[in-house]
């Protein structure tokens, strides 16, 4: 077992913040600062389902695994709530199907991420996958719906109406039980949603008013993506996780920068051997105000910052482990984000690290 808790830090080059980590394993979100030290904790009722992050006023809103879903699939949740500094639940949002990600839109609504069957005669017409694994059984792809605080669904896409059964072929090494397997849902400005299929080696900008693609990429470049995010340069930061690409000599991740008007690579951070960094699933990069970047080794429960010339000035490693049914004792971690000093939702809280110091002397 490697070694946990903060391994690196250079003041001197990193940005300095908050860091919020929601072990997959455990039921708290913690709020960590550069040392390592939490300052903060949110106890959860469910197991993150997967992840969490923070509004403009402090609240947590967050995801939670309740186990009620139609598949067995990863990234399953089931309920979206929001709980304020102290824990409480001041909304949630309840439905089987939930899964993955989720966001806080500047209306007050929230876009959801679901799965739905895909209409058999549909079904039938989707290429790729393992051949005959699709007998007798259902196939999976997604929805979003945009849901009002009081629950009601205003806007829904639904992915098998917008992908191509042929050009959008399931991964060839994977069952033919899902289409699409999308793990983002994020909510640009403007109000289109960027969002990424992990079994189509695809992400994209779906323009909200028609349905359409207004970009797509990533078909015989990306293995397996995640967490496709809009930097104001408006380039596009991913993770790549290199799970059997065909751009690599051996299995390794990269955190790519795009330009989505050409398609071009115009930064990367990877490893030579490539292993040295490497999440097969789950994971997540963020742009930091000085240009670094944040990222998430979410297999390995390994968070790090480097510079923009690859050069890493900090790392922590989640050592928070629990048990899951399908990989046994880990400490895996979906998505990380990291709030400055200035954070809006910091106003007036209490970050001192000593409330926590039994904690910080167990687990440092």
């Amino acid at each position: 077992m490697r070694q946990t808790g903060l391994t690196l830090y250079e003041p001197e080059k990193a940005y300095h913040g908050y860091t919020l980590l929601s072990p997959m394993e455990g039921t708290d979100t913690y709020l960590l600062d550069m040392r390592g030290n939490i300052v903060h904790r949110w106890r959860l009722e469910y197991r993150p389902g997967d992840y969490g992050y923070l509004l403009e006023n402090g609240n947590l809103l967050v995801s939670g695994r309740t186990n009620k879903g139609p598949v067995t699939f990863g990234g399953r949740s089931g309920v979206v709530m929001e709980l304020d500094w102290q824990g409480n639940k001041v909304w949630e949002y309840v439905e089987d199907t939930l899964h993955h990600d989720f966001c806080r839109m500047d209306n007050g609504n929230t876009m959801v991420l679901g799965w739905e069957a895909v209409p058999p005669e549909i079904a039938r017409q989707v290429k790729g996958g393992i051949p005959d694994t699709d007998e007798e059984r259902t196939l999976w792809s997604d929805y979003f719906k945009e849901i009002t605080p009081g629950g009601q669904a205003v806007w829904e896409w639904h992915h098998y109406q917008h992908l191509d059964p042929e050009k959008d072929a399931i991964c060839p090494i994977h069952h033919r039980d899902e289409w699409s397997h999308t793990n983002t849902c994020q909510v640009l400005p403007d109000g289109n949603i960027m969002t990424s299929f992990r079994i189509l080696d695809t992400v994209g900008i779906i323009d909200k008013a028609s349905g359409d693609f207004n970009w797509k990429w990533g078909r015989g470049e990306l293995g397996h993506p995640h967490d496709p995010n809009l930097l104001d340069n408006g380039n596009v930061l991913l993770f790549d996780n290199g799970w059997h690409t065909v751009t690599a000599p051996s299995p390794g991740s990269r955190i790519l920068e795009v330009n989505p008007k050409t398609n071009e690579i115009e930064w990367e951070y990877k490893t030579q051997p490539p292993w040295l960094f490497f999440s097969s699933f789950i994971s997540g990069a963020q742009r930091q105000p000085n240009g670094n970047t944040l990222i998430c080794e979410g297999m390995t429960g390994r968070l790090f910052e480097v510079t923009r010339d690859g050069e890493m000035v900090w790392e922590y490693t989640n050592p928070f482990y629990g048990q899951d049914e399908r990989y046994g004792y880990v400490n895996r971690v979906f998505r990380t984000y990291r709030y400055g000093p200035d954070f809006p939702g910091f106003r007036g809280k209490d970050l001192d690290p000593g409330r926590y110091d039994w904690l910080n002397r167990l687990y440092q």
